[in-house]
């Protein structure tokens, strides 16, 4: 059934991949109309955490920034199909990097790097840093179930100088780094972490919840600085980012992952329409 699947939505992927972007954005208007209004993909669950987040805003608001969502959210996944048929000055022309010197100067210390952010804005196209710095790319992500799509997503991310490292097997990849190349690894840090009994608790976007702190610790154990990317959306297909680093506070704990909770708040209450809504974040709520 998984061969099946992929046989018959890999000609699908392949020709949007290769379409022009005016035609790809036509397409993915009528995506986010039926993921909205006919599917209502995980609708419960999006107005559920805007209407947690922002009490104050009227229902209007909370609408508006509910329908910019869907806008968004079937842009980034037509992006993200679209990646597997850009060129590398394609990539280049809609995703820049505004202070690229700050990794620049990082490496030069001979230092691997994290490169943390949230589910916000393009952050899929964010490992294509590769043809800007010396390495790869590497996101660290949760293997789909289904091995063909894995290959695929494998196969667009190569393209663009990016690699994926299964979360299973980061401790193992991080273990046996090659002394003499760079590596840059992406943590998209925000969403629950699946053991919560003794997880961290903080608060996020008003609210106390587990939070993921994985980032934080492997950058302990094997000496890796912390860059935040903060990711902005110029104009429909067009990014830029610019980077912060996040310097340990030796006096606190998890002072690198409460830094970047508050840097990816100031994002997400910049452009709300630009957060990954469709995840159950609050699940796990802390009411005491």
């Amino acid at each position: 059934m998984q061969l099946l699947t992929f046989l018959l939505s890999y000609p699908i992927i392949r020709f949007i991949s290769i379409l022009p972007f005016k035609v790809v954005y036509f397409i993915s208007d009528f995506l986010s109309y039926l993921l909205h209004k006919i599917f209502k993909y995980r609708l419960k669950i999006v107005r559920s955490n805007l209407k947690l987040v922002f009490p104050k805003k009227s229902i209007n608001e909370i609408h508006r920034i509910e329908r910019d969502f869907y806008k968004h959210f079937a842009d980034i996944t037509i992006e993200s199909i679209k990646a597997f048929g850009m060129s590398e000055t394609q990539m280049r022309a809609r995703y820049d990097y505004e202070n690229i010197e700050l990794i620049e100067s990082i490496q030069q210390k001979k230092k691997n790097i994290i490169l943390i952010c949230g589910h916000y804005s393009n952050f899929e196209w964010l490992l294509s840093i590769g043809y800007n710095v010396k390495g790869n790319g590497y996101g660290i992500f949760t293997p789909m179930t289904n091995k063909y799509f894995n290959k695929l997503f494998e196969k667009i991310r190569r393209k663009h100088k990016a690699y994926l490292v299964s979360r299973y097997r980061v401790k193992e990849f991080m273990s046996n780094l090659n002394p003499d190349k760079y590596y840059l690894f992406g943590f998209a840090a925000d969403q629950s972490p699946r053991k919560v009994g003794k997880s961290y608790i903080n608060y996020f976007l008003g609210h106390k919840v587990p939070v993921f702190t994985g980032a934080e610790r492997f950058s302990k154990d094997y000496d890796l600085s912390v860059v935040f990317a903060d990711i902005t959306r110029t104009k429909r297909g067009h990014y830029k980012t610019k980077f912060t680093e996040i310097i340990d506070k030796k006096d606190t704990n998890y002072s690198i992952t409460d830094q970047f909770l508050k840097l990816l708040e100031n994002q997400i209450y910049r452009d709300p329409s630009q957060y990954f809504w469709t995840h159950n974040r609050f699940k796990h709520l802390r009411t005491n």
